[in-house]
């Protein structure tokens, strides 16, 4: 498709935000026409230099700002200049989308090479500094979703947290946090973030915003049963699960991946077929890029009964097809894990209480999973169940990095959970549910 050729997007209708209405200008790398009404697609339009892993990141920041791709997304490159096109949703009308910051984000990504003079105002962002906020208030349920909530609104991005509850009642949050507009040494930004925190919290919340210096990700000490346990590659049919999350499983395990050489004379087309699933577009592409697999063109198609059609010209880093069996199987069976398996969910007794691990592979790159802390707590508050304490930590197993995700849940009369298998199980089930998107 030549480039600033914009594929046909009836039924989008909307403003655009950042250039023409139908077409991608040269005056700007990132095009969106805005939705008018609830339920239509926002058609996102991207249109500047490659590089490795663009694809990755471009779907990691969409999902991070809690849309969902929807009916198809297109993708083509040459392998210097790359179009891409994506329809995307919010996954839940409680999200509000700042479509202008998502704008500035995306342009961020894009490559900073440019050989025409039209795109002096992007520029490759450097390491964020990271700010400890620290936040006391009385406890009460649902709380450290709140606050995640209003932190995800404001696109400050958690990477480390610790929680915990005085005898009194009394809660301290220590986030740690980098912010996605790169504005939060300003005193306007950090005003912004105490007005929305006591706004929806109340006014006996007090917080503070510190410079985080030598900031480095803690590292979780998981005993070894348990880390077998969660970070295994395939979950036993014996795992205990609802009907409806049974289904969803079933239905993911009906995924097909296949390699066709003979179409292309420089490309390899992987052609997959699976369940539609939460970040399923990331996890692809984030395998793409941990693997060094280049995406020469791909195109996504959904149907109606759930399940996804992904169609990947693809090469491998030396620019020759992917021919080897050897190789093939070993991607194959890379993405098949990622795409059944792309986050692990168990409870487990921590002394005399419950504890609620939840785990996912990060990047080579270093960045954990979006929206994992976002989506663990808000399940939680859906069940009624106070979190005691929280934190998040790395730890190292199946030759990989994984984030971990550590809830040290309440016991109460109304959800007891010590000597309650069926309500412990109803925990997992609502957490996976909503990790992969069943619940919003």
């Amino acid at each position: 498709m030549p480039v600033g050729e914009v594929p046909a997007t009836s039924g989008a209708g909307g403003m655009v935000l950042g250039g023409g209405a139908a077409a991608v200008g040269a005056e700007d790398a990132v095009v969106m026409q805005l939705a008018t009404v609830e339920g239509q697609d926002t058609v996102i339009t991207i249109n500047c230099p490659d590089q490795a892993g663009l694809g990755c990141d471009l779907c990691r920041t969409i999902l991070e700002f809690g849309l969902r791709i929807t009916r198809g997304a297109d993708v083509s490159t040459d392998g210097h200049w790359c179009f891409v096109v994506f329809w995307v949703v919010p996954r839940s009308p409680s999200i509000k989308v700042r479509w202008a910051n998502l704008k500035s984000r995306l342009m961020s990504m894009c490559p900073s090479s440019y050989a025409m003079p039209f795109y002096p105002e992007i520029t490759q962002p450097g390491p964020s500094q990271f700010y400890l906020l620290k936040l006391f208030s009385a406890d009460r349920k649902g709380l450290l979703h709140d606050v995640t909530h209003i932190l995800s609104e404001l696109e400050l991005i958690i990477h480390r947290v610790k929680v915990s509850t005085t005898p009194d009642d009394r809660v301290i949050d220590l986030f740690f946090i980098t912010d996605g507009m790169e504005l939060l040494h300003t005193k306007e930004r950090q005003e912004e973030t105490y007005s929305m925190l006591i706004a929806t919290l109340g006014p006996s919340v007090s917080c503070e915003i510190l410079l985080a210096e030598g900031f480095q990700q803690g590292f979780s000490s998981l005993p070894p049963t348990i880390s077998e346990e969660l970070f295994r590659l395939e979950l036993a049919d014996s795992d205990s699960c609802s009907k409806s999350l049974c289904a969803e499983m079933k239905k993911m395990q009906k995924a097909t991946i296949n390699f066709d050489n003979s179409l292309r004379p420089a490309h390899t087309l992987l052609q997959i077929n699976c369940a539609d699933q939460k970040g399923l577009l990331y996890d692809i592409f984030r395998t793409m890029k941990d693997c060094s697999i280049q995406v020469r063109y791909g195109r996504f198609l959904s149907d109606k009964k759930g399940f996804r059609e992904v169609d990947l010209f693809i090469k491998q880093a030396d620019g020759k097809k992917l021919i080897d069996h050897e190789k093939q199987d070993a991607l194959s069976s890379r993405l098949m894990s990622e795409m059944l398996h792309p986050l692990r969910v168990m409870i487990v007794n921590r002394g005399p209480d419950t504890e609620l691990l939840v785990a996912n592979p990060v990047e080579l790159s270093g960045r954990g999973r979006p929206r994992v802390f976002y989506d663990a707590t808000f399940a939680l508050k859906a069940l009624g169940i106070c979190i005691f304490s929280a934190e998040i930590g790395r730890q190292l197993a199946s030759e990989r990095q994984w984030e971990v995700y550590r809830f040290l849940l309440d016991d109460s009369k109304e959800f007891p959970l010590a000597n309650s298998l069926v309500n412990r199980n109803r925990v997992v089930d609502r957490v996976r549910r909503t990790l992969l998107g069943c619940f919003n």
